[in-house]
């Protein structure tokens, strides 16, 4: 009886290791297919240069597990669906996430949950503070990995803003309830172009969705403006952030925007006025232009 088995693929070296993905070895792991995302990385280099925006004060001869190789630990974990700390007793044993780490020595142990934590939540003012970053430069980053995945400047930049709940089961500092969501959460702040994040920002939940909003879109325009000075940008969000703020700042600085309009009672008259036989979907538009700036394309 003739017996198949898959063909395997090869991956990029692992030092002096051939990589290979195939079915054949006697241990295999249920996340083989997080390899690919180690290619994805070697292409656009996330990981070197987010090391780059780390300090790391530890004594040299001391250093078990290094920043890049947590870094890398903790990011591809989240990837593949462990975002808990504690996912990382378990994570820490397996070749494959060293493998991902970069770890020279594929049957050493990674870092653990209580490691992993001091990189990221032990305060500045405390002894096991050893490892600092730059937000500024984590901030750069995002913009320039987006601006770097252009070959040619685009004619139009669409900015998409969004506030979303990440709901708390704990007590949480800055922990509040949240009407709409009907729950206590963070109210985060995402600003993406497409598919990719450009800025991103932990926020309580006790303040309106375009908190700080201006501050960072500000800044994002500024470093795309640098690289593409002659590129069209539109900011677009939902009615959280229709703010005179807003809007003004966007006039004055020659970007477009596109926001919606929060339900009112003058609205709903103006909607309502009409009169029809049977029951329709009506749509109400309203678009407001400085006049310094060139006409939008209407629609035929």
């Amino acid at each position: 009886m003739t017996e198949c088995s898959q063909e395997t693929f090869a991956f990029t070296d692992h030092f002096s290791r051939r990589v290979e993905a195939g079915f054949t070895a006697g241990r295999i792991s249920s996340d083989g297919g997080a390899i690919l995302l180690r290619e994805a990385d070697r292409k656009i280099g996330l990981l070197r240069r987010l090391e780059g925006c780390f300090v790391d004060r530890r004594h040299p001869k001391r250093i078990v597990h290094r920043v890049r190789e947590m870094l890398a630990q903790r990011i591809f974990g989240i990837a593949m669906g462990y975002e808990d700390l504690n996912d990382h007793e378990q994570l820490r044993t397996d070749p494959l996430v060293a493998l991902l780490s970069g770890k020279s020595d594929l049957e050493e142990d990674l870092a653990g949950k209580s490691t992993l934590n001091r990189l990221e939540l032990v305060g500045r003012s405390e002894r096991y503070h050893k490892i600092d970053y730059s937000a500024e430069a984590i901030d750069r980053l995002l913009v320039d990995l987006y601006l770097q995945s252009h070959p040619q400047p685009p004619e139009e930049v669409v900015l998409d803003l969004d506030a979303t709940d990440i709901p708390l089961y704990g007590h949480q500092p800055e922990r509040f309830f949240h009407g709409y969501y009907d729950s206590y959460c963070y109210l985060p702040l995402y600003i993406f172009a497409g598919d990719q994040l450009l800025g991103v920002r932990l926020r309580p939940s006790n303040q309106d969705a375009s908190a700080g909003s201006l501050t960072e879109v500000s800044r994002i325009v500024e470093q795309l403006r640098t690289r593409w000075p002659g590129v069209r940008i539109v900011l677009r969000a939902d009615s959280g952030f229709c703010r005179e703020e807003i809007m003004a700042w966007c006039e004055a600085n020659q970007v477009d925007y596109l926001f919606g309009l929060a339900r009112n009672e003058r609205l709903c008259r103006t909607i309502q006025g009409g009169r029809w036989s049977k029951p329709v979907v009506c749509t109400s538009r309203v678009a407001s232009r400085p006049a310094s700036l060139p006409s939008l394309p209407t629609a035929p």
